[in-house]
């Protein structure tokens, strides 16, 4: 007699590279609800793109199994209709939610629709005031980072334990010794050296800390820390920033942009002794695997919802904007970040970075 095949399980999560990171822990946490279970994660894709942001992230790690496209904004009822057929098509009766909060109307529209793709049970869907907003921190008006509303979400209700942000294990990306060795191949010229890692990438102006800045940043750096190489992290378009950013660089420097999936880039920047760069992805996945970032935030989202999660990060957030950050103080807080390269040896700095 065969065993019964493992049940299948469906996870809403719409977003990008970061919104995937932030959802990590929620992914393992799901894991360990559902063993044996065939995991299937809805999700967005880009245009023109054969698999989701969130496979970039999660794919080979044993969190999903599969993914299928959500038609993110259409008002196709053919759209809808045939995707309600894929859904159904599963067999699965259970629906996890991890979306960001959008509003009430939002959620609910969203409950009845899957209602009506065959899922009785649907976790995790902020579908109160409470759970669709940020619990305030501080007097300063500090928000919780939104990992910390998708954990409180998930768990409400006793649905599922509560999620211990601060155990390691639920930020494990699962890294492959296939995935180390392409990182290691291309970072080459690195190895043995402590190295800095930046991401620049612009492409919401908003977000752009500047060229000339980061010139004048890693000047400075270059003449402090002549020992130290230099990867820099980001997608295709931010390899001629990068070159000319770069040039007066005194020590090894490794352009990654685009040559790197971004689970390689994770393993190539493991074991950094600091990240610098703006609210991006790259930070986050920078700080998923252990490496204290200085994040520059301005004013496109509320301190601290997108902040890199973890002890022994440096932010700098101006509401008025990211161009209102001086090359001073970051540089201040790469000195902090950087003080005890000149005191350690080599081999007593690279046990450290890896523990």
């Amino acid at each position: 007699m065969r065993p019964p095949a493992p049940s299948t399980i469906v996870i809403y999560r719409l977003g990008s590279l970061g919104d995937t990171l932030v959802a990590l822990p929620c992914f393992h946490a799901i894991e360990r609800a559902t063993p044996g279970a065939r995991r299937v994660v809805l999700t967005n894709f880009p245009v023109s793109a054969k698999a989701a942001p969130l496979e970039g992230i999660l794919g080979g790690s044993g969190l999903i199994d599969q993914a299928l496209a959500y038609p993110v904004g259409t008002r196709s009822l053919k759209a809808l209709w045939a995707l309600r057929k894929q859904l159904r098509a599963l067999g699965a009766d259970t629906l996890y939610y991890l979306t960001p909060a959008r509003g009430m109307a939002a959620v609910w529209r969203d409950i009845l629709y899957f209602k009506l793709c065959g899922f009785r049970h649907i976790v995790g869907a902020p579908s109160t005031p409470e759970l669709q907003t940020w619990q305030t921190l501080n007097a300063q008006g500090e928000l919780e980072p939104e990992c910390a509303r998708l954990a409180r979400s998930l768990s409400a209700g006793g649905q599922l334990p509560a999620i211990d942000l601060h155990d390691r294990s639920l930020w494990d990306l699962r890294l492959s010794a296939r995935e180390q060795q392409v990182a290691d191949a291309v970072t080459a010229e690195l190895q043995g050296r402590p190295t800095l890692v930046i991401n620049m990438g612009g492409k919401v102006a908003e977000k752009d800390w500047g060229e000339a800045r980061w010139m004048a940043l890693l000047n400075g750096l270059g003449r402090e820390h002549p020992e130290l190489g230099l990867l820099v992290v980001g997608a295709q378009e931010d390899s001629e920033r990068a070159r000319r950013v770069t040039q007066n660089w005194p020590g090894p420097v490794v352009d990654a942009c685009g040559r790197l999936s971004p689970r390689e880039s994770a393993a190539a920047m493991r074991g950094a002794q600091l990240f610098i760069g703006h609210d991006s992805g790259p930070m986050h996945l920078a700080a998923t695997v252990g490496v204290p970032c200085i994040g520059l935030f301005g004013g496109y989202n509320r301190p601290v919802v997108w902040h890199p999660f973890g002890e022994g990060h440096r932010i700098v957030h101006r509401m008025s904007g990211v161009q209102d950050i001086s090359v001073d103080e970051v540089m201040n807080l790469a000195r902090a970040g950087l003080s005890g390269l000149a005191q350690e040896p080599t081999a007593a700095r690279a046990s450290a970075s890896l523990r």
